[in-house]
């Protein structure tokens, strides 16, 4: 079973139980998927899904800086409770050490000497996190490691 199917059987088993926070996230992640579909004109695929969980996740964790900011703990609750929902879904996160390690070793198999060569680096690191790091994380392990 994909993941847009998880997430379907998963929005009827939150309506069942009346699991508001639950039921309204995967709603709004089902509403991305399906407005990503009609752009492309075919259905979206694992890694797309993934990449717009991860980019809903960024927007939450935004929501909350600015929440915590503006002095509303009510909106950091809900964003915080929202940020669960959407971890659920994707698949664990990768810490630092684990992405420092990974880019090291590929700045090793492609031959990279300086920041110029960040865009090889990239190109070969970004298929091997998918869904498991946010992209500018990774990019700023890299440029910490290759400064």
């Amino acid at each position: 079973m994909g993941l847009k199917e998880t997430l379907e059987n998963d929005l009827l088993i939150a309506t069942r139980n009346k699991d508001d926070v639950r039921k309204q996230t995967i709603r709004m992640i089902l509403s991305n998927i399906k407005l990503l579909q009609i752009e492309k004109g075919q259905p979206a695929t694992e890694s797309e899904i993934q990449n717009i969980l991860q980019k809903e996740l960024k927007l939450r964790q935004e929501a909350v800086e600015d929440a915590y900011h503006a002095n509303r703990p009510d909106l950091v609750q809900a964003n915080q409770l929202e940020m669960e929902v959407i971890c659920s879904y994707l698949p664990e996160q990768m810490d630092v050490e684990e992405i420092k390690a990974l880019a090291q070793q590929v700045i090793i198999e492609v031959d990279a000497h300086n920041i110029n060569d960040m865009g090889k680096i990239m190109k070969a690191i970004l298929p091997r996190v998918q869904g498991r790091a946010p992209n500018g994380l990774v990019s700023q392990v890299i440029r910490d490691l290759l400064v």
